[in-house]
This record gives structure tokens, sequence and C-alpha cells, in this order.
């Protein structure tokens, strides 16, 4: 552990998950932000060297910018714990719940709190029921469109819209290959935003309303990450009162999760205005055309800034 004043910070990125280039730019992005901000932090892949490093030289808090199951599904961070490591962001417990899409979207809704209609069918049961006829049963209770993404990742890999039926069993071998269960959720047309919270010692703030614009109308992975294939509004085009109650969903998603330090929430409005969460991410993007950062901006906050005030909270917490 440091012995000078200031943390001395370790940034984890890579993994092994599908989204490991997609982490790497946001560990790159974290560890400059920091470092800009007169913070000692150094880059690190989540390997089999870390284990090592943590017991030879801890350090004073850990910013995880990693991204899928490895940064998301509660496992590292129940390693962080088990070596006594305090880290920025929610609880092992907590990441577990908000990872798993369909668990995450039941607690929503035990809370009140709006999103779309789904279905999660595990590849087997899809295999042993019957395809045809578990596509057909599903297309009669959701109707169409659909939306159909893994139960667990990111980054939009394996998610897509089917607007007719017989596109709908392509998607799912699509979904599949990323995940053992697919999520076949019910498409709600409207405007897609994402709101980012952030807890900097006073209480959940939702940062102004990204809106997500993809020129292709779906928000994918190539949209998310090429530049020059989705326009962002920040804040989002909205009435006043419309963009105080995708703030206020967001926060109850954060809050109804049990969630910490900071989050992004991702919903769509609908015609009448109406907020539906579709999901939370517990290790939201960093990179150059993510949204969280986007947010802080528009916030009239300092990136570094804000990373350097949660490492505070995370080694606060550890000392307490």
């Amino acid at each position: 552990m440091s012995t000078s004043t200031e943390p001395h910070i370790l940034v984890l990125a890579g993994g092994l998950s599908y989204e490991r280039d997609v982490s790497l730019r946001s560990g790159r992005r974290v560890l400059d932000a920091l470092r800009a901000a007169g913070l000692s932090a150094e880059l690190r892949d989540a390997d089999a060297t870390l284990l090592p490093i943590l017991a030879s030289d801890r350090p004073d808090a850990v910013v995880i910018a990693l991204h899928g199951a490895t940064g998301e599904d509660g496992s590292l961070r129940g390693v962080l714990d088990l070596c006594g490591v305090p880290y920025v962001g929610c609880t092992a417990a907590a990441s577990r719940l908000a990872w798993d899409k369909p668990s995450a979207k039941s607690m929503l809704r035990e809370q009140g709190i709006r999103t779309p209609d789904w279905v999660a069918l595990p590849h087997d049961r899809f295999s042993e029921l019957g395809a045809v006829a578990v596509l057909d049963r599903i297309v009669d209770r959701l109707g169409l469109p659909l939306m159909v993404k893994p139960a667990q990742g990111g980054s939009g890999l394996g998610a897509s819209v089917v607007r007719e039926a017989p596109d709908l069993p392509a998607a799912m071998v699509g979904c599949f290959a990323y995940d053992s269960t697919a999520l076949v959720e019910k498409y709600v047309p409207g405007m897609d935003v994402a709101v980012s919270v952030l807890d900097l010692g006073e209480g959940p703030l939702a940062l102004p309303a990204v809106e997500i614009v993809p020129k292709n109308g779906v928000y994918d992975y190539a949209a998310r990450y090429t530049a020059g294939l989705t326009t962002w509004h920040t804040p989002a085009r909205l009435t006043t009162s419309v963009a105080a109650a995708v703030a206020e969903t967001a926060l109850a998603a954060h809050r109804a999760l049990g969630l910490r330090d900071l989050s992004r929430v991702d919903l769509i409005v609908d015609a009448d205005g109406v907020p539906h969460v579709l999901e939370v991410n517990v290790s939201p993007g960093m990179t150059e055309t993510s949204l969280l950062p986007l947010a802080v901006q528009a916030g009239g906050l300092d990136f570094g800034t804000v990373l350097g005030s949660l490492v505070g909270r995370a080694v606060t917490r550890a000392a307490s």
C-alpha cells in the first residue's frame, strides 16, 4: 500500500470477455484522467499476475474498467473483497444481480419500475421444447417487434431487433453465440436515453440524460464504438417534466438494485413520455464515445476529479 498522502490507484482493464478491446480503451481513458487530476495510478490486466501484485504491492483502491462478465458479474469484486482491497463501485452481490438482466428486471418490476415485458430462454430449453413452437408462442405473447439480446452481456453484442417473425430464429442463433440464455423482450419504440448516476458523498445524483441516435436505428456494437455511426445529444431533447421523470426512474433503478458510487441506466422514453428501464450497468464504458464521460462533461464536472472523489469514497469505506 502507498505510504504517501495520495492514494495509489490500480486501474483494471482487459480481461477475457468479448468486450476486452473496449475495456482496454476504457482503462486507458480512466488512467489518463486520474493522472491528469494529479493522482498516482497504473493500468493492469485482470490476469494471472493480478493476485501476486495485490499481495506484494497492495493498492489503496481499484477502479474497475472491465466490461463483460469479468468486470460485472461480481466475481472479481468478490476476489478483491477477499484480498481486502477497496474498489470503486457496487458490491459483489449487487453486481451479480444487475449483471443478470432477467433477475434485474424482476427486481425492478417488484419495485414498481417500468421495464418491457420479457421472457428468458436458455438454449437447452429452446432445443428441448422445439424451436419453432417456442418462438411461435413468444410472438403470440409478446407480439412484434421484439428485442433479442444475451441475458448476460453488454456493448450490444448479440443483440438485434426482430420486426418480422421469420427473422426471429436467426436472431436467437446470433444471441446464443454470446450467451447460453437469450432475453427476448417486447420492443418499445421511442427515444433511447442513458442516465449516469453518481454518488460523490451526498447521495445518488442523476447526471443529464444522453440521447442516443444511431444512424442504422439500432444501438449495436458498431454504433457504440465506431465514430460517425451515432449522434448523441446531451442533455437529451426532452421536456422538463419528462427529463425529471427519466432522472427519477434512473435513480429508482440504481437504488432498487442496491448500487453505489456509479451506474448507467439505459432507458426508452415512449411516445407518451413514459420511461422504461432496459438495463443497468455497474461498470459503464469510459471510452471517448462512452455515455458516462459525456454525461459528466454535460453536468459541468471534470472526469478525473469525479474519479478521484469515487476513489476517496472507496478508501474511506475501507478505513471505517
